[in-house]
């Protein structure tokens, strides 16, 4: 006997990233989504500060998306943790890697929300590659202050667990490309890439990849890991994106559970382009799992937290 869809499914069209939880606070508003439980647009008045993605579509290029419980890439997928050797499925298989973690594509659940906030909760079963189990929580906020993202993942099962965290929001401030844009961001070591974006190697921060002083971003293509990440007294990073021919600007930060920082301009992708910028706070450096940098071990009922957020110039 064949099985009859549930009624919500039945009733609505589903949009492709699921339930759609709307966010206000004054003149900002964000969309979070169900499917991945990312962050799908945020904006300010009539100024969209994300390069995101419009309800009907389905996500492309990882906007907003939550990497866990690894950003960015694991060498051919495999890695080794307390001894045991794991494959994950390739779902880079033109570089033959596995990238941005596990819940992408996952249903998150609404665990509380109201008008300027809401809670999604998501648990990772124990899975071939990731044998391990993980309750998580991301916390999206909206305040004066801008918008506040909050993280925590705790070790649900009977035994230890590689972790680590990110996130993959595309910065505009509303030029054609960023070329023209204003860049700043704290990175005082930049980590080198072979062609399968595998880190070979480190160096001072310098030339084309130094930020640490505002400049104009230019024709520079950047693919780069950051890390040595300047603070200011509040111990927070900043990445600061604005346009110098008007009041746009944006400001990244993250608190000190992320120690690396990852930009992107997109230019391989053709629905990026250039025309944003992805900055990605990042726990660890890819190919954490296979390396041991930055690997967050959590022990059975252990937790991580951490938080980054969203301030635009014109947020009071």
């Amino acid at each position: 006997m064949r099985s009859r869809p549930s009624t919500r499914y039945a009733n609505e069209m589903t949009a492709p990233s699921g339930e759609q939880v709307e966010l206000s606070h004054g003149e900002q508003r964000a969309v979070v989504v169900e499917v991945g439980g990312g962050l799908r647009a945020y904006s300010a008045g009539d100024r969209e500060l994300l390069d995101g993605y419009a309800a009907d579509e389905m996500c492309t290029s990882g906007r907003g998306q939550v990497l866990l419980p690894w950003p960015n890439r694991i060498e051919d997928g495999s890695y080794e943790f307390d001894g045991q050797r794991h494959q994950l499925p390739l779902n880079e298989p033109e570089h033959g890697n596995a990238i941005h973690g596990l819940v992408r594509w996952a249903v998150w659940h609404v665990a509380e929300r109201d008008s300027s906030r809401v809670r999604m909760e998501h648990l990772i079963h124990p899975q071939p590659g990731y044998p391990f189990a993980l309750a998580l929580s991301v916390e999206y906020s909206l305040s004066d202050s801008g918008l506040s993202v909050s993280t925590t993942a705790t070790n649900a099962g009977v035994a230890p667990c590689p972790f680590g965290a990110g996130v993959h929001p595309y910065m505009t401030v509303g030029t054609a490309t960023v070329d023209s844009a204003v860049l700043q961001a704290p990175g005082r070591t930049v980590l080198s890439s072979d062609e399968r974006g595998i880190p070979s190697g480190r160096e001072e921060a310098g030339g084309e990849h130094d930020y640490r002083q505002p400049r104009e971003l230019g024709p520079t293509r950047l693919d780069h890991c950051f890390t040595d990440l300047e603070r200011d007294d509040d111990g927070l990073a900043r990445v600061v994106l604005r346009d110098p021919k008007s009041a746009s600007g944006l400001t990244l930060w993250m608190d000190e559970a992320y120690g690396y920082l990852m930009l992107f301009t997109g230019d391989p992708l053709p629905d990026v382009a250039r025309r944003s910028l992805a900055v990605e706070p990042m726990t660890c450096p890819p190919n954490a799992f296979r390396t041991g940098e930055a690997l967050i071990r959590l022990e059975p009922g252990d937790s991580f937290a951490g938080s980054w957020g969203l301030t635009p110039a014109t947020a009071r």
